[in-house]
């Protein structure tokens, strides 16, 4: 008898500052673009708490899902991590699939890597059976893949700092995207830990919602904050 064609689950985990930044959490080098000086803003707040989830997300086997930035960051860093305490997240990191959404043409030289052209090659790849997809970092895949459905469950790790500047998790191109939360936690430090699944587009306006006020006073006031006056 053929086994069931299951589809993979895709999972993006996030480390996200309060105002939604998401670039280089992980070192100082990681990722400048910009002129951001605040690489490794992760580990300067490092939480317990946070670190028992990443080790429940990274538990089993997985497959990774990464945009091309990230996918450089890991492979000049991961298979070539030999202090004990990193060697369990390097042995899996180098089994798993690496599949990259990249435009270029760039050589992936680390192994089990594959190069995916865009978005029908993600869902392609989701409908087949394997191992469930991971995403770690890479934020400009979030976009895209959010308004094509194929984001099943987002972990966002909010860290209690403002970052002020930055790349985010939802950047320019995001669709409009109700999500409904299926789990939290708040840890001892403040980071705040949440679970999240799409729950389609933004509910229209309620009919019987009250009317906004339109009372001379307030026409005025619209009026100065559009021009710039307020």
């Amino acid at each position: 008898m053929d086994e069931p064609n299951i589809a993979r689950k895709i999972t993006g985990a996030a480390f996200l500052s309060l105002d939604g930044v998401i670039q280089a959490p992980g070192g100082p080098i990681e990722d400048p673009t910009g002129g951001f000086e605040e690489g490794g803003w992760v580990f300067s707040l490092w939480d317990e708490q946070v670190s028992e989830t990443l080790g429940k997300l990274f538990a089993g086997e997985y497959d990774l899902l990464l945009g091309r930035r990230t996918y450089d960051i890991f492979a000049a860093y991961w298979p070539y991590a030999e202090e004990p305490e990193n060697r369990p997240m390097r042995d899996a990191f180098n089994a798993a699939n690496k599949y990259v959404l990249t435009r270029g043409d760039q050589p992936l030289e680390w192994q089990n890597s594959h190069r995916l052209s865009g978005v029908d090659d993600v869902a392609r790849l989701k409908a087949e059976p394997g191992r469930d997809l991971l995403i770690q970092g890479s934020s400009t895949l979030y976009p895209a893949l959010l308004a094509a459905g194929l984001i099943d469950e987002l972990v966002t790790m909010t860290y209690p700092v403002i970052l002020g500047h930055g790349k985010r998790l939802f950047g320019d191109g995001t669709t409009v995207t109700k999500l409904e939360m299926t789990g939290h936690r708040v840890t001892d430090q403040g980071a705040i830990i949440a679970y999240w699944k799409p729950g389609g587009g933004l509910p229209p306006y309620p009919s019987e919602a009250p009317i906004a006020a339109t009372s001379d006073r307030e026409i005025e006031r619209r009026k100065r904050m559009e021009d710039g006056s307020w």
